[in-house]
């Protein structure tokens, strides 16, 4: 997984461009009606039921717009909200305000759209030992808050990108020749290039998991489009020999069949690629 640092870095890199996108050579729009010494107040309006996430977000943005807003929340990432809740009050300069507002609002709505949806699914699988996990399944350029969310909605982190963890699919397989020449040459690969990367690799059969297993050094079988009664064959296979993760059109419904199979992981791009967003508006007052 990335570092704690390189997180903040990728925060960064989505406000900053969020400024730029937005408000480019100036909020024209608030600089010809608003004095810039104007101080006004506005709050965070929550007009529909679900999870908050991104009140924290906020506040990184708020900063990087004007470091002179104030924040006062009354209510804190991941606590259920339902319609006419406040969440937040900003004060400081009106066209400061203004300047955040949309970006603010975009990415807590999304936010707060799949921490609700993770929240779900963290509930059906309440009593078992497997996790929900999300997917690179993600809006370009935001991954990094997407990602966020599913942890504040009760779900857990898959690698978060390319780089930090080796993911061997169906199409690396097939190119490389096979599941055991993936293997080998991943390790191989890693072993030349001094890297530490967990290695997962995906199995589309009972035959795949047989030859997987004889392999040293996996961390990981992901499970892909199993039915189970073949899941849970696939799980006693497997043993204590590494992790296992289901995955393939996994739903809310689905979810809780799968995981009294025995997989340590669920896996779902849904949390992060088919959410409305939730619905939150920033009021003056």
């Amino acid at each position: 997984m990335i570092s704690k640092e390189q997180f903040q870095k990728e925060l960064q890199l989505i406000i900053k461009n969020g400024i730029r996108e937005d408000i480019g050579e100036g909020d024209h729009s608030s600089l010809a009606c608003i004095p810039a010494d104007a101080m006004g107040q506005a709050k965070l309006l929550v007009k529909e039921k679900g999870v908050i996430a991104g009140i924290e977000f906020a506040k990184m943005i708020f900063a990087e717009v004007d470091k002179d807003l104030k924040i006062e929340t009354f209510i804190n990432d991941g606590e259920k909200v339902k319609v006419g809740d406040v969440v937040f009050f900003i004060t400081g300069r009106s066209q400061s305000i203004l300047k955040a507002e949309r970006l603010v609002l975009n990415a807590m709505q999304r936010m707060s759209a799949i921490a609700t949806k993770t929240r779900k699914f963290a509930k059906a699988l309440k009593g078992t030992k497997t996790k929900v996990l999300d997917t690179r399944k993600t809006t370009p350029g935001i991954r990094a808050i997407e990602k966020w969310a599913v942890k504040i909605g009760g779900g857990e982190n898959h690698r978060f990108a390319l780089y930090d963890m080796i993911m061997l699919k169906d199409n690396h397989i097939d190119f490389a020749g096979g599941v055991d020449m993936a293997i080998k040459k991943t390790q191989t690969y890693l072993k030349e290039n001094n890297l530490d990367l967990k290695i997962i690799v995906e199995a589309r059969s009972m035959e795949e998991i047989e030859k997987i297993i004889k392999h040293d050094g996996i961390h990981r079988i992901l499970i892909d489009n199993f039915n189970y009664e073949n899941t849970v064959k696939a799980v006693q296979l497997i043993g204590d020999i590494c992790q296992t993760e289901s995955s393939g059109n996994i739903t809310l419904q689905t979810a809780r069949a799968y995981a009294n199979c025995g997989v340590d992981y669920i896996s779902s791009g849904a949390l992060t690629h088919s959410v409305k967003n939730l619905d939150l508006s920033l009021k003056a007052m």
